[in-house]
């Protein structure tokens, strides 16, 4: 393909526009053009040009998570935000930064760090064999990743204050400000938190800061089983993320007091599979993460999943872990029979054979919702289409 392919309306639209390769590819589904927008104003001209060409678009920032969620249906174009690279106010009084979305983490952390003050978000390594090891600003917004640091100060989508986007036709969006305590409008920053892309594309965000710490020091303790772990990050605050490049790594999202059922649920669904995974993340949070490597075979990875899956569908499933969610709870008794699951297990990363064999999302609750929501903000459904739950 050759750069005189590219439609009129979309070089007219941006500076830098060229046709894509293989390394463009998104999630093993190849690209046609890629467009790479300087300031806001450029990103809704590549946007409306897009929409006048009847072509589908994938954001991409760095691309350590872009192998992240199921495929897309179609990728016509990428639009890469690495050329909205400008941290564009940094309010240090006040403890708020406004960036655009192709600012990178390390980058960010450098300006902060001069004043004191940190973005206090952790996400563990990309698992994107892409070589890149510092994601930007918008993409970890969009994939919704946090570390351990999530137990203190919560996710992208609590830090957030404020957003703007842009819209599958062209038409850009804001919502919230630069001041922490803000109830006007609509929150649209956690709506496009962890939408992977599918609801437009983010260019600029702002950010709740807090101050560096004095001082950092880690805590290394050894337990016997399940039951001895569990207690150990509620009182540590945490352990690191591990994600296996190029492998399999399956979040799993639960009540942080049901720990030791959770740990109960990989070992048996591992024993099961003939499987050895690594388990790291941030327990006290509840969030971990089960990784295995690329070698794996893509049947024992699916048994691995459907195991978890099964053991994770309902308290019933778990009795052991049914009663810590009622003492948490403060309710005495069992868990309530409405309650669909106790724990979510979601397939981030996978090589191709694994993605074949499973459904990456698993159950999801209020899809119909969600797929109301992706009509009203992308009605041709243009913007990264399937890469989402349900087919969004």
């Amino acid at each position: 393909m050759t750069a005189d392919l590219v439609p009129g309306t979309l070089a007219r639209a941006c500076a830098e526009v060229r046709a894509a390769g293989p390394d463009d590819a998104v999630a093993g589904v190849g690209a046609r053009f890629v467009a790479c927008p300087g300031d806001v104003a450029e990103a809704a001209a590549v946007l409306r040009a897009a929409a006048d060409e009847g072509l589908t678009a994938v954001p991409r920032g760095a691309g350590t998570r872009l192998a992240w969620g199921c495929p897309p249906d179609r990728c016509d174009l990428v639009i890469d935000t690495r050329g909205l690279n400008q941290v564009l106010e940094h309010a240090a009084g006040d403890l708020v930064v406004r960036v655009q979305a192709g600012v990178g983490l390390s980058q960010l952390a450098g300006v902060l760090a001069a004043a004191g003050q940190r973005l206090a978000l952790d996400p563990p390594a990309p698992a994107s064999g892409n070589g890149q090891r510092d994601g930007t600003v918008g993409g970890v917004l969009a994939c919704g990743v946090a570390g351990p640091l999530r137990l203190r100060y919560g996710t992208p989508r609590d830090l957030a204050i404020g957003i703007t986007v842009v819209r599958a036709d062209g038409t850009v969006a804001r919502s919230g400000g630069k001041v922490v305590k803000n109830v006007a409008g609509y929150d649209l920053g956690k709506l496009f938190a962890g939408s992977y892309g599918t609801l437009g594309l983010i260019v600029e965000a702002a950010f709740r800061l807090h101050p560096l710490p004095g001082a950092i020091s880690f805590v290394t303790l050894d337990a016997a089983d399940a039951a001895a772990a569990a207690p150990r990050p509620h009182q540590e605050g945490g352990s690191g993320d591990t994600e296996a490049p190029d492998g399999t790594v399956i979040r799993i999202g639960f009540w942080a007091e049901a720990l030791a059922g959770v740990l109960e649920a990989v070992d048996a669904a591992a024993s099961d599979a003939g499987l050895d995974p690594v388990v790291g993340g941030s327990a006290a949070a509840g969030v971990i993460h089960v990784a295995v490597g690329e070698d794996a075979p893509a049947d024992a990875v699916a048994r691995l999943v459907g195991g978890l899956r099964a053991a994770l569908g309902g308290p019933s499933a778990a009795p052991a872990a049914a009663a810590e969610l009622a003492e948490f709870a403060g309710t005495g008794g069992p868990a309530p029979a409405a309650s669909p699951s106790w724990a979510s297990a979601v397939v981030l990363h996978a090589p191709a054979e694994v993605r074949a064999a499973v459904d990456l999302w698993g159950p999801v609750p209020a899809l119909g919702l969600m797929r109301a929501v992706k009509d009203q903000f992308d009605p041709g459904h243009r913007m990264a289409p399937g890469r989402f739950a349900g087919g969004i």
